[in-house]
């Protein structure tokens, strides 16, 4: 069961900053799925191949003055036709032991109009199969606070700076929850910046600061902008792959592989 909800947190969030998105609201404390915030497929980018590491990290301080401080690192490929890989371990961050935790696999091929969620574990994995249409360019996020007229929320651009030797753009949004619309006392603010590559169509850096759950980063890092291997966005030989019949792609080989 909890692979079963780590597995949806991870699909549920895929797409967001690989391709773009800064991330939402957090999950609430004792619930903080590092990774979630970045990920894949999303809009189709084609000609800006790379793979990198997509590092994230979290502090989050207690009210007796205690840091519960997390880490995860997530493998992130994509191709010039726009198919992407990412590759992650299964971490439930304090909720449980993470020792038989299986390391998945999404593929994502707009190309052939097909899905994958593989179990390296047990060399297992479903595949969705959809017609493939035209895909879309990826293209800047859409941050909260442009183009609206909300009191409540700031929205800066911080200019350019160069990251990981790309040009990138910055944003910082400041969202203030007003006193009592929560039942808190005074106002509360939360503050994500985040910097955009145009020219890899990916965001490279987002920091969040909330103070109900404290302050997360995730950073794109190794960034190499070859072409990766094309067997990379393929099931192996060597896999047992079953068809999911049209629905979201599962790994085989954990209980309830398939959400219900």
């Amino acid at each position: 069961m909890r692979v079963r909800m780590m597995a949806m947190v991870f699909l549920a969030a895929a797409g967001a900053l690989a391709q773009g998105r800064p991330p939402g609201p957090g999950p609430g404390r004792g619930a903080r799925f590092l990774g979630a915030e970045a990920g894949m497929p999303g809009p189709v980018v084609k000609n800006a191949p790379y793979s990198a590491d997509l590092v994230t990290e979290s502090v989050q301080t207690l009210p007796d003055g205690n840091h519960i401080r997390q880490s995860s690192s997530v493998k992130v490929y994509r191709d010039s036709e726009g198919r992407t890989r990412r590759e992650q371990s299964v971490n439930l961050n304090g909720l449980g032991s993470n020792g038989n935790m299986p390391q998945v696999i999404f593929i994502n091929d707009p190309v052939a109009g097909a899905n994958y969620a593989l179990n390296a574990k047990d060399h297992t994995g479903t595949k969705t199969s959809w017609t493939p249409g035209a895909g879309r360019m990826g293209k800047r996020p859409v941050v909260p606070g442009r183009g609206e007229q909300n009191q409540n929320i700031r929205s800066e651009d911080l200019g350019h700076q160069t990251m990981e030797g790309m040009a990138v753009e910055g944003r910082r949004v400041t969202v203030t929850i007003p006193a009592g619309q929560m039942g808190n006392d005074q106002p509360i603010q939360t503050v994500t910046e985040t910097w955009f590559s145009p020219d890899l169509q990916a965001m490279v850096l987002s920091k969040r600061s909330d103070p109900r759950f404290g302050e997360t980063g995730t950073r794109l890092q190794n960034v190499s902008r070859s072409e990766p291997p094309h067997m990379l966005f393929e099931a192996p030989a060597d896999y047992k792959v079953t068809e999911s019949e049209g629905r979201m792609p599962w790994p085989r080989g954990t209980k309830n592989s398939q959400p219900k």
